[in-house]
């Protein structure tokens, strides 16, 4: 009995520490790297409730970026995510979330996909950050260095998988797993941009109360 307790203990403390690490990191701020520059371009920061998105005024978005990117004239906005690819296509909205899909997500090292989605207003909820030219050109070639290439070199959208008429889904580098979020993917564009960002991170909080 008491060798079962120790394993059960011993279970149990996995989810705990990593909960704890998370909200320890996610609470340690690193500064922006450069503050004596001119801030005249706008990002945002969006979120579902658990998932962060980058977005940008479509004005601000790299042609390298954008080749390839279904769009149309009248969108003005496009955000940007990255996350687990079953994760993705198989749970649109949270009332289809399964134990097995989030188990699955959490713990089994998958493939990643990058949702684009397009507006054409800003949205109200969406929290504004002034960056840089240099810092928008960074963040710009992240996102640009996530997305998988065909043997052309061009983007690989996946043909009626969006959620909508104004979403696309794109093939991505990289796997999902508990240190790789799709927030610790936003957390990462930051940092490597000389943002404001947090020592990591894999919750969307971390850099909303930064920027709020």
């Amino acid at each position: 009995m008491k060798e079962i307790l120790k394993w059960l203990l011993f279970i149990l403390l996995i989810p705990i520490s990593y909960l704890v690490i998370s909200l320890v990191f996610t609470f340690i701020t690193i500064d922006r790297k450069d503050k004596n520059q001119s801030f005249e371009n706008s990002i945002y920061l969006g979120t579902n409730g658990v998932h962060l998105d980058i977005v940008f005024p479509k004005k601000n978005i790299d042609s390298r970026l954008l080749d390839g990117i279904h769009h149309e004239q009248d969108e003005k906005y496009l955000s940007f995510g990255w996350g687990d690819e079953n994760f993705y296509l198989n749970t649109p909205r949270w009332s289809d979330l399964t134990f097995f899909n989030a188990i699955k997500a959490l713990f089994v090292k998958s493939n990643t996909l990058i949702h684009v989605t397009r507006y054409e207003r800003k949205r109200t909820s969406w929290i504004e950050i002034k960056v840089s030219d240099t810092e928008l050109h960074k963040l710009n070639s992240y996102i640009l260095q996530s997305f998988k290439k065909d043997v052309n070199g061009n983007k690989i959208i996946l043909e009626n998988q969006g959620y909508s008429e104004k979403d696309d889904f794109y093939k991505s580098k990289g796997h999902y797993t508990l240190a790789n979020t799709c927030n610790s993917w936003v957390n990462t564009g930051f940092k490597e941009s000389g943002l404001k960002s947090c020592l990591w991170t894999p919750f969307d909080f971390g850099l909303m109360r930064i920027y709020r």
